[in-house]
Order: C-alpha cells, then sequence, then structure tokens
C-alpha cells in the first residue's frame, strides 16, 4: 500500500502514510504484550490443527521483543522524514516500504511457535536488511557491505533450514514445542547434535556471536544511519532471543542439551564476544564501526545474562536490551547528523566540528553514560538485574559486565567529547593503512547545507530520554529495582569509562591502537568471514558432542 501510494502522493504524505501504519502496528503489538501478562497468548493461523497450521505464540518476552521493533520502527521513520535525497516519483515510497516489510520479519520471528514459520520470517527480515543496507546502489561501498552481509547472513540462513529438516526428519513436527515433546526421552546422538548446531548457526549470525560477527561492522559502516538504528536496535537482539527460544522450547525440556551444558558452552561464548567487542569498540575512530562493535560487545553481555539460565538474570537482560536499543538507536541518529552536517564520521577529523550542536553533543554524552550502566538509565538497571542473578553462582561474571560497560561506555564518551566539545589536543589525522575512518564519508541528504530537521535530533533525544524514564519506573518481581548494590557498581563501571576517556583524550598516543591483531581479522573478506563461520560451527560441534 505504501508503494502504491508513493506513486500518487507527494513525498510527504508517503512518509506521514507510512508512518500511520507503523503507529497502527506499535499500539496493536501494545495491546498484545498488555493481554500477554505472564502468561501466553497462542493461536493456530487459519483454524488449523496444531502441527498442521502455524502456531503463532506471544509470551511477554516475545511480544515485548515485537513491541521493541515496532517502536524502533516508529523512531526510525519519523527520523528519516524526507531524509534522503527526492527518488524518482515511481520509487517515493521504496524505503519506507523496505522498513515497513523489515518490520514485519522482526514481528513475525518474534511472535512465531513454528520453526519453518521462524525460518520464513528470518529470511524476509534479512532480505529486506540487504536491500537496506545497500540501499544507495549509486556507492559501490554500500553494495559491497550488503554483499558481505547477504553471504553470511544466507550461509546461516541455509543451516539452520537444514538443522530444521533434520528435527522434522526425526519427529515429524515443526511446531517449536510438540518437537520438545516428541523428543521427550530420546538420547542426544549425532543427528540432534548436528540439529542443534545448525539451528543456532543462523541465530548467532544475526546476533553477531563471536566468531560469527564479521558482517556486522563492514554492515554498519556503509548503511544509511536509519538502517543502523534498525540493526543494531533490534535485529541483533532477535538473534539472542532466537538462540534462547530453541533452547529453553525445544532442546531443553526433552534433555537433549541439559541447561547446565547450555550455560557453561553460552557463558563461555557470551564473555568472549563481550570481550572482543569491547576491545574493538575501544580501537575505533569510525564512529558508525565504534557504534556497531559496541553493539557486538553488549550482544556478548545478553548472551551471558540468557547463558546464566535463570528467571531474575533473563527478566534483566530483557529490560538491558530495551535500554540499549534506545540509546544505541539513538547514537547512530546523531553520528547521521554529524554526517548530514560534515560528510564525515571520523572521530580524529570531526575534532571539535561539533561545538555548535549543544542538544546532539548533551544526548551523545548521555548514550556513552547509559552505555556505561548509569543509574537510573534502565540499560544500567537492567545491567544491574543481570549482575545480581550472576552474582549467585558466578560471581567473576560481574567483572565482564563492569569492563565492558566501562569500555564501550568510555569509547562513546572519549568520541563525544572530542568531536562535541573539542577536548583534548588535536589528534593524529593520518591513520594506519589497515584501518577505516570514515573521513570523506558522502552525506545522506542532498543539501546538507539547509537547517537540521527537528525530527533529526528530536528522536535521538526522545530516545536517551525515554532510556531514562523507563529506569525510574517501579518493575515488579523479578526485576528487582534499584539496589545498593546495583546502584555501586553502575557507577563504578560509569567512573571507570570516564577515567578511560580522559586517559584517551589526554594521552592520545598512549591509548589508542594497543591492540592490533584482532582488527586485522576484520579484513572485509567475504572468504575470510565465511571460514571463520565454518570454524565457529566445528568448534561449537565438537564442544557440544563432547559434553553431552
Amino acid at each position: 500500500m505504501v508503494l502504491v501510494a508513493g506513486r500518487w502522493l507527494p513525498r510527504a504524505g508517503s512518509d506521514a502514510f507510512a508512518l500511520g501504519w507503523a503507529g497502527l502496528t506499535a499500539g496493536v503489538l501494545g495491546v498484545l504484550w498488555h493481554r500477554a501478562g505472564d502468561g501466553a497468548v497462542r493461536t493456530v493461523v487459519g483454524g488449523w490443527e496444531p502441527g498442521v497450521g502455524i502456531t503463532l505464540h506471544a509470551d511477554r518476552l516475545g511480544a515485548g521483543l515485537a513491541l521493541l521493533a515496532a517502536v524502533l520502527v516508529v523512531a526510525v521513520l519519523a527520523y528519516s522524514w524526507r531524509y534522503f535525497d527526492e527518488p524518482p516519483r515511481e520509487h517515493t515510497g521504496a524505503f519506507p516500504a523496505l522498513v515497513l516489510l523489515f518490520e514485519g520479519g522482526m514481528v513475525g520471528f518474534a511472535l512465531t511457535g513454528d520453526l519453518f514459520n521462524a525460518f520464513v520470517f528470518f529470511e524476509l527480515m534479512g532480505v529486506a536488511a540487504y536491500a537496506l543496507t545497500g540501499y544507495r546502489i549509486e556507492d559501490p561501498r554500500p553494495l559491497h557491505g550488503a554483499l558481505t552481509f547477504g553471504v553470511i547472513n544466507s550461509i546461516g540462513g541455509y543451516a539452520t533450514l537444514l538443522g530444521i529438516g533434520l528435527i522434522y526428519g526425526r519427529t515429524g513436527e515443526l511446531g517449536m514445542a510438540r518437537v520438545g515433546v516428541r523428543l521427550a526421552g530420546e538420547q542426544a546422538d549425532a543427528l540432534l547434535v548436528c540439529a542443534f548446531v545448525l539451528l543456532l548457526t543462523g541465530m548467532l549470525v544475526k546476533a553477531a556471536a563471536v566468531p560469527f560477527h564479521f558482517w556486522l561492522p563492514d554492515a554498519h559502516a556503509v548503511a544509511p544511519t536509519p538502517v543502523c538504528m534498525l540493526l543494531s536496535g533490534v535485529m541483533v537482539e532477535l538473534g539472542v532471543y532466537g538462540t534462547y527460544r530453541i533452547q529453553h522450547t525445544v532442546f531443553e525440556p526433552a534433555a537433549i542439551v541439559p541447561a547446565s551444558v547450555f550455560r557453561d558452552i553460552f557463558l563461555v561464548l557470551g564473555v568472549l564476544t563481550a570481550l572482543l567487542g569491547a576491545v574493538m569498540c575501544w580501537q575505533q575512530r569510525h564512529l558508525k564501526r565504534l557504534l556497531a562493535y559496541s553493539t557486538v560487545a553488549h550482544t556478548g553481555l545478553f548472551l551471558t545474562g540468557v547463558a546464566l539460565v535463570s528467571r531474575d538474570a533473563l527478566s534483566g537482560t530483557a529490560l538491558y536490551i530495551a535500554g540499549h536499543a534506545a540509546v544505541k538507536a539513538a547514537l547512530f541518529g546523531l553520528v547521521g547528523v554529524l554526517l548530514d552536517r560534515h560528510g564525515s564520521v571520523d572521530e580524529h577529523r570531526l575534532h571539535g566540528r561539533g561545538r555548535g550542536l549543544r542538544t546532539a553533543g548533551a544526548a551523545f554524552a548521555c548514550g556513552g553514560l547509559a552505555l556505561a550502566g548509569m543509574p537510573p538509565f534502565a540499560a544500567g538497571l537492567g545491567k544491574a538485574a543481570a549482575e545480581h542473578a550472576a552474582g549467585v553462582h558466578h560471581p567473576w561474571v560481574i567483572a565482564v559486565y563492569v569492563a565492558v560497560s566501562a569500555l564501550t561506555g568510555g569509547a562513546v564518551l572519549r568520541a563525544g567529547l572530542r568531536v562535541f566539545y573539542g577536548a583534548g589536543p588535536r589528534p593524529e589525522l593520518r591513520p594506519p593503512p589497515d584501518e577505516m575512518t570514515g573521513s570523506h564519508e558522502p552525506p545522506e541528504i542532498k543539501e546538507p547545507v539547509r537547517g537540521i530537521p527537528p525530527t533529526m535530533t528530536g528522536v535521538p533525544v526522545a530516545l536517551v530520554a525515554a532510556c531514562l524514564v523507563a529506569g525510574l519506573l517501579p518493575y515488579a518481581a523479578p526485576v528487582p529495582g534499584w539496589t545498593p548494590a546495583g546502584v555501586l557498581l553502575g557507577l563504578l563501571s560509569t567512573t571507570l569509562a570516564a577515567a578511560s576517556a580522559t586517559a584517551a583524550l589526554r594521552w592520545p598516543a598512549a591509548s589508542s591502537h594497543v591492540i592490533r591483531p584482532p582488527a586485522r581479522l576484520h579484513s572485509g573478506r567475504v572468504g575470510d568471514y565465511v571460514a571463520w563461520l565454518t570454524a565457529g560451527m566445528a568448534v561449537l560441534t565438537v564442544v557440544l558432542a563432547v559434553r553431552v
């Protein structure tokens, strides 16, 4: 309908039409989330019997993620109001239509209770994301990023489809809950181990877990800013949700992959992802890649929370994801303002050039503090709840949460202080030969000499404010609310973030490019990334075969 309307309506009318549909979707999903409560709403499409029809399942977690996706789509469509160059008349509705198609894939994936239907929505989400990443077809860089995104995610999707085929061949079922019932009492043999690994490969690729993550920074570096807001804000988190859902609904009830085995394997995977993402985030001067690696780091923390296999950890992680989504979308939006104004996302070249953007600078600093876990932001409250759950059996994990939050928050604060406030001496402009800087990015808007549209700063400010307000709301158990320990740990990670940012600004030569080997692994070559994906599958298979 948006595409058809785009042929007859002016650009503003087409954008308003798409925004209206997105708002209606968010309202309906809000009602569904409220109706699900602490239980679940289930239906079988078309009224068919389970096992024949497609089951839809909306519990508090799945409906909440669907609602989060819908709210971010509303924010993205508002942010991108007349954002791109005016296209030919017949293509006026192309961008909002692709965004709505992307939303359909994300919402469907969050609400499905059927393995094959999950794959269908998984691929719908991917196809729309490929097109959005390479939306600027006149520039070869977005096309290269979209190709990398498409190849790696397609391999992950094919792996998931093979896993579904193995499960269907064994059980004759596709409904997740019914598969779990059919597998009850069976021993974990080679077929089921391979099926588990294949199913989760696609989820871990979408979640950008190490070593399946290489596509993400390359895609974020070249994708349009509104697309980055969705990729980092909710699509990656859906990969974490898919991992949890497959284990919790299919394999854990049947004792194929016991909770203890899942916990040990994915705790290690989450910690490795968090630490590598944090280190790579700190090394970046390309602002989009910096935020992309921050997403990898926080994905590792989300996987860690899911791996803890407790209701408190899961609830805290869910709130952490919601707070992170709002903040990360806001930060990408603010980087889009810099790209609009100055045609660059290079932290060094932008030194002091954002001084006139006071509102954007304040929001960027608040975003960095929120990523660091500062009270009373919702991201900090979710982090505190996950830390509380981790401290029961794995107190060492708390140190990982603090360190990763400090590094990622410190990197954002360092960039914000340098760009918006001109802090520190003017840094070296000449980069190492293998580093992307983003110093000569073409503006995504045709006429950057015009004033900044109010939505480009208003939407990020509203998202940061929403994260702050959500952290002040009273929550029922199992989210414990702010505790003295949670506040102290949040203040500790925030203090470390501020200290690291200050040190980096004062001694830039000593604090940059400390660790180069991880950067060399991100070569930009699709073949290398496929090799790492294959190695990750092999390691996961071997470890799982030994443990079960």
